[in-house]
């Protein structure tokens, strides 16, 4: 049995829009986030060291980390669907953008969220990040000219991974300038894995990290 323990308002959403894509059946458990804070609450803490989401569990096995979850999920619930195989044409570009999403771009944007949140006070830095930040926008936005997906062969897990993190950088303000990047995220939002599993998990208000921005 698959279990996927997803965090309001968070990157678990990738879990379940994976699945739901797939048409997998899964228990699904709700932590809510605490309303002042927004870190993870008790519940998930008791449940894995890192108290953080998303968690899956399969069988007692507990899994963290977003593209780990995603291929364990790929391969061990939809013989490879989603994902990219070995001996594909584009199987490095898939697991180059698997990793992109948590690995490259998320992190100048929680730096900035942070930012906002202390109140700032070193422009150097934030301006370092800044830099990284449209500098991956611009990237991906690249990458997609002429493509409906990230990758020339279709939608895939790379895209779910993505998509949360572009949705994250909206509530940011940081898509104002870039109408490719919008129009993508609309191509991700209207497809029925998508719509499905923000009806499981609930809508998402990612503007309680909208800190700072005009």
């Amino acid at each position: 049995m698959l279990t996927v323990h997803h965090l309001n308002n968070s990157r678990s959403q990738r879990v379940l829009w994976l699945c739901d894509e797939l048409g997998l059946e899964y228990t699904l458990v709700k932590h809510q986030r605490h309303p002042e804070t927004q870190r993870s609450p008790e519940s998930l803490c008791k449940l894995h060291p890192l108290g953080k989401s998303p968690v899956i569990d399969h069988d007692g096995l507990l899994i963290v980390e977003t593209e780990a979850i995603m291929e364990y999920i790929c391969h061990t619930f939809a013989d490879g669907r989603l994902s990219r195989s070995p001996g594909s044409k584009d199987y490095g570009a898939y697991l180059q953008w698997l990793a992109f999403s948590e690995g490259t771009a998320f992190p100048p944007l929680l730096v900035d969220l942070i930012y906002a949140w202390t109140g700032g006070g070193n422009e150097a830095f934030k301006g370092f990040y800044d830099v990284e930040l449209e500098k991956n926008l611009k990237y991906v936005e690249s990458s997609l000219a002429g493509q409906d997906y990230i990758l020339a062969s279709g939608f895939s897990a790379a895209d779910i991974n993505l998509g949360w993190t572009l949705e994250f950088a909206e509530c940011r303000g940081r898509l104002r300038n870039y109408a490719g990047l919008r129009a993508y995220l609309a191509r991700l939002r209207a497809r029925e894995g998508y719509k499905t599993a923000l009806k499981r998990g609930g809508e998402q208000d990612l503007s309680v990290f909208a800190a700072g921005v005009n």
